[in-house]
C-alpha cells in the first residue's frame, strides 16, 4: 500500500532542526510523482556511496582530503553531474531521481554531496546564494565554499563574486548574508519554490497543488504560498477549499498590494458557491 505523501513528509520535517534527516526529508518530496518510492533504499544507496568514500580517506585527513576523496567518487567514479540539458526538468529536484540519473541541479547535487559527507564525519552546511546553492565546510581556519553542481569545485572570493555577476548580469554586488548557513528547512523550501516555479510556468495544477501543499505543512504561515494554494483549487474548481485559503491569506496580510483584488475573488466565490449548491 502506498505511502501517504503527506504523512511521511510531516514526520520528516516536524521536528527540531538538528533532529531532521534531510536525505529522508527531500525524498519525501518525490512521494506525490512516485507513490511506492522505497525511502529506505535510496538512503541505503546514500550510505553505500559514502562507504567508497571511506576507503579513500581517514576520519583524521585534512577536510581538503576528504573532499578530495568525495569528490572522486561522486563525480569521478559514479559521474554525478549538473544537467545543463534539461536544467528545468523537474526531475532534477527529485532526489531519487538524482540518484538514479546522475543528474541534477545545484540543490539537489548539493543535498546528495552534503548527505555523504555527513555519513564519514564531515560537517558541510547549505549555503543558500542567489540563483545557485553552495555548501560550505567551517573550519578553525575560516570557511571552505563547495560547489557540487560543478564536480565540488572550490570557490574563493573571486569565484563567487564571478558566479554572482554571471547570474545577476554584474547588477547585485556579492555580499556576506548570501554566503550565510541556512536550514534544512530552508533549503526544502527552496526545493519547493524551484518545482512550484516549473509547475506554474506549465499550468500544472494537480502538482502545483501538491508542492504548495508541502510549502504550507512546512511554513503554516507563508502567507504567498496560501494565496498560491487557492489560485490552484480555483484552477481546479475546488472553490470551497480556495476560499478558505483567500481567507487566510487576507488574515495574515491584510494589507498586501494584491488584498484588494482577493477580496474581489472571494465575492465572486460567495456566488459560485451559492449557484452551486
Amino acid at each position: 500500500m502506498a505511502a501517504d505523501p503527506y504523512r511521511e513528509f510531516r514526520q520528516a520535517v516536524d521536528r527540531a532542526e538538528d533532529k531532521i534527516d534531510l536525505g529522508r526529508a527531500a525524498l519525501t518530496l518525490a512521494l506525490t510523482d512516485y507513490p511506492d518510492l522505497d525511502i529506505g533504499a535510496y538512503l541505503a544507496r546514500l550510505d553505500q556511496l559514502a562507504v567508497e568514500v571511506a576507503r579513500r580517506c581517514d576520519p583524521g585527513d585534512d577536510p581538503v582530503r576528504s573532499l578530495a576523496a568525495l569528490n572522486y567518487v561522486l563525480f569521478d567514479r559514479h559521474g554525478f553531474r549538473g544537467n545543463e540539458e534539461e536544467y528545468y526538468n523537474p526531475k532534477n529536484s527529485f532526489l531519487n531521481e538524482v540518484i538514479e540519473r546522475k543528474r541534477g541541479i545545484p540543490i539537489t547535487l548539493s543535498i546528495l554531496y552534503m548527505e555523504v559527507a555527513q555519513r564519514i564525519g564531515l560537517a558541510l552546511e547549505g549555503v543558500g546564494f542567489p540563483g545557485h546553492f553552495l555548501v560550505k565546510h567551517r573550519h578553525a581556519g575560516g570557511e571552505i565554499f563547495i560547489d557540487p553542481y560543478h564536480r565540488g569545485a572550490i570557490r574563493s572570493p573571486d569565484d563567487l563574486r564571478r558566479l554572482l555577476d554571471g547570474l545577476s548580469g554584474g547588477s547585485v554586488p556579492l555580499r556576506r548574508e548570501f554566503l550565510k548557513t541556512v536550514s534544512k528547512k530552508a533549503i526544502l523550501r527552496r526545493m519547493l519554490m524551484n518545482l512550484k516555479a516549473i509547475y506554474l510556468k506549465s499550468k500544472d495544477w494537480v502538482k502545483l497543488l501538491a508542492v504548495l501543499d508541502r510549502a504550507v505543512i512546512l511554513e503554516p504561515g507563508a502567507a504567498e504560498e496560501l494565496r498560491d494554494r487557492g489560485t490552484a483549487y480555483l484552477r481546479l474548481g475546488l472553490f470551497s477549499r480556495a476560499r478558505a485559503d483567500f481567507e487566510k491569506y487576507l488574515s495574515l496580510a491584510p494589507e498586501a498590494q494584491d488584498a484588494a483584488a482577493i477580496r474581489e475573488q472571494l465575492v465572486s466565490l460567495a456566488k459560485q458557491v451559492t449557484m452551486i449548491h
